[in-house]
């Protein structure tokens, strides 16, 4: 998400950005004594997993020393051994020659840096050196893999305050963290041991994690184990944080007007952060009004939000109620009138949960809050959506704002019908809802531990998934229904 709001930014001085940049970039200094500015950002990967991108680049060192051999006790010359260096491809050489770019195509990508367009100061590269990307002698596949090599690196080098203290003391109001992290394999396990730590040293501060789920493309043994894996990071991750989102490598539900076949996960990823940045833009826009997502996070105990969007080059319409849009919030901000009587919200065109988590017309929304980006709305007319209609039982929260999804030339040239070149914009319509769907994604996630979850921890585990789901059970719901625990 970070290249794209690197493209927000103004460079002028009669020009103003809606964004404050300092939200999460960060000033600093480069190897020749000049200014930087690069993200707020943690970014823990395996060996092999950051692919070209250089720990220290043009901004810091132009190149890593490199180390020559040391003979020390030996009477012989030693030998350096390095593994061979992985190609840029042509998209990233002429970035760093500030050349036109080519194209990008999902046969060209093979690592996410192969797309960024960005600088990292070298502290928030953090490379995981016990481990090889895609190993098949040593798979960073099991929940508590991930777990113990938190703990073992935790213990060694004590990793907030190394890695993440630094960037937190230089926020003077910092409001909350954000983590993006797999949860169905051993990452789900080092997330949740850092999620852990973070409670201790930074208790009073929102913890939103955006979980991701990519199975799809897994042998159905190893789908059992992702299936386990999860169940134990929403447990260990979910009871914790402020916001637990799961997102679905791909998504339960998918219009026409997106391109069909999303299996590279350059697409996938494309069409997530098209929602994800958008319902997370309130957060960085200027104005005091640009903080109250994370407190109205913080005001619910349940926590398992779903993640849904409608995207479009024309004008959006994703948001209705039996009153009209009186109950609408600007970019200024104000609630739906949570005494009045029952709305009825339409779905949203791409489904990003997991499809047990993904709202259907019988589920009942308890929260939502909504982002719609379109610089030709009319925020006092009523919209409509093909959808059908989903209950609501509280309030809503809706931000409108003209900012348009900037398409850069790292996005995928056809992933949405009509989408115009780089430099063009979208509108699009985001939402994080809290639905009664999430008892019913808990209950699943019962059901599906296995033999994957050690028999020690498999009680405990399921009690507390039991207790979680009872927070998304309604009056509504028959007996019949809620006797099913």
């Amino acid at each position: 998400m970070t290249p794209r709001l690197e493209s927000y930014f103004t460079y002028s001085e009669n020009e103003h950005s809606p964004v404050n940049h300092d939200i999460h970039f960060r000033g600093g200094i480069g190897a020749d004594g000049t200014e930087t500015f690069t993200p707020r950002t943690l970014i823990y990967d395996l060996k092999g997993g950051f692919g070209t991108l250089r720990k220290y680049n043009a901004l810091y060192q132009l190149e890593e020393d490199q180390p020559g051999p040391d003979g020390g006790l030996w009477d012989t010359n030693g030998v350096l051994q390095q593994q061979p260096k992985i190609p840029q491809i042509e998209y990233q050489r002429c970035l760093d020659m500030g050349l036109p770019v080519p194209e990008l195509t999902a046969e060209t990508v093979r690592y996410w840096s192969d797309f960024n367009r960005v600088f990292y100061s070298p502290r928030s590269i953090q490379q995981i050196n016990e481990y090889d990307l895609g190993s098949q002698l040593m798979p960073f596949e099991d929940w508590s893999t991930g777990q113990t090599l938190f703990s073992d690196l935790d213990r060694e080098h004590d990793l907030l305050d190394r890695d993440l203290r630094p960037f937190a003391e230089e926020c003077d109001q910092l409001k909350g963290i954000q983590i993006f992290s797999g949860v169905n394999d051993a990452w789900g396990g080092f997330a949740a041991s850092y999620v852990d730590r973070l409670k201790d040293e930074y208790g009073s501060k929102s913890i939103w994690t955006w979980a991701l789920n990519d199975s799809s493309s897994l042998q159905r043994e190893k789908r059992k184990l992702a299936s386990a894996n999860l169940a134990r990071s929403v447990s260990e991750i979910g009871s914790q944080v402020t916001a637990f989102i799961p997102i679905a490598d791909l998504p339960s539900r998918l219009p026409s007007y997106v391109k069909p076949d999303l299996r590279h996960t350059w697409l996938s990823s494309a069409l997530i952060s098209l929602a994800l940045e958008s319902i997370s833009l309130p957060t960085r826009l200027r104005g005091h009004e640009a903080l109250d997502l994370w407190e109205i996070a913080s005001r619910d105990s349940r926590n398992i939000y779903h993640l849904e969007s409608t995207v479009g080059t024309k004008e959006l319409s994703g948001f209705s109620t039996d009153k009209g849009n009186s109950g609408q919030r600007t970019s200024s901000g104000h609630d739906d009138d949570d005494d009045g009587p029952q709305e009825n919200l339409k779905q949203f065109d791409v489904q990003l949960s997991p499809r047990g988590l993904a709202s259907t017309h019988d589920s009942r929304v308890f929260h939502q809050l909504s982002v719609r980006r379109d610089r030709t709305s009319d925020k006092s007319s009523s919209s409509s959506n093909t959808g059908p209609p989903v209950n609501v039982s509280s309030k809503t929260q809706s931000f409108d704002t003209p900012l348009e999804y900037p398409v850069l030339d790292s996005f995928p040239r056809d992933l949405v019908a009509d989408q115009g070149p780089p430099g063009s914009t979208l509108k699009v319509h985001a939402a994080l809802s809290i639905s009664s769907q999430a008892r019913g994604y808990l209950k699943e996630l019962q059901q599906s531990m296995g033999i994957y979850v050690p028999f020690d921890q498999r009680e405990e585990l399921l009690n507390c998934l039991t207790t979680l789901s009872e927070a998304y059970i309604d009056g509504w719901e028959s007996d019949s229904d809620s006797g099913d625990d």
